[in-house]
């Protein structure tokens, strides 16, 4: 079971930029893809990013529309979540995921373990 921890964010202003990560702990990280995810209250939880196990295939929510990028170090069993020109709409808790398989999806249902979740929240 992977034990994944999320952090980086807060409370930021209109056109700010974060840098959201996830530590990952277990073993052989670079066999699991990742994927970040937001949830606002009383909202589903909505796919966000997802990269593949080797950090070459990316896919992203068509909402994204260049503003985030996703990357990883396999290395330091980290994943990243950088967020540019922030709008109020992207307030939200944002979680890691991780996928038992290297290839990236963009369904909820293929991911198994779960972080905790980093409150974003975007003033205008």
């Amino acid at each position: 079971q992977v034990q994944l921890v999320e952090s980086g964010g807060g409370l930021v202003q209109a056109g700010d930029s974060l840098r959201l990560s996830c530590v990952a702990s277990g073993r052989s990280f670079s066999t699991y893809a990742m994927g970040w995810f937001r949830q606002v209250p009383g909202k589903e939880r909505e796919f966000v990013a997802s990269i593949s196990g080797s950090g070459i295939t990316k896919v992203y929510a068509d909402f994204v529309k260049g503003r985030f990028t996703i990357s990883r170090d396999n290395g330091a069993y980290v994943v990243f979540l950088q967020i540019n020109n922030l709008r109020p709409e992207d307030t939200a808790l944002y979680y890691c995921a991780s996928r038992r398989g290297p290839f990236v999806s963009k369904l909820e249902t293929d991911f198994g373990s779960w972080g905790q979740g980093t409150q974003v929240t975007v003033s205008s």
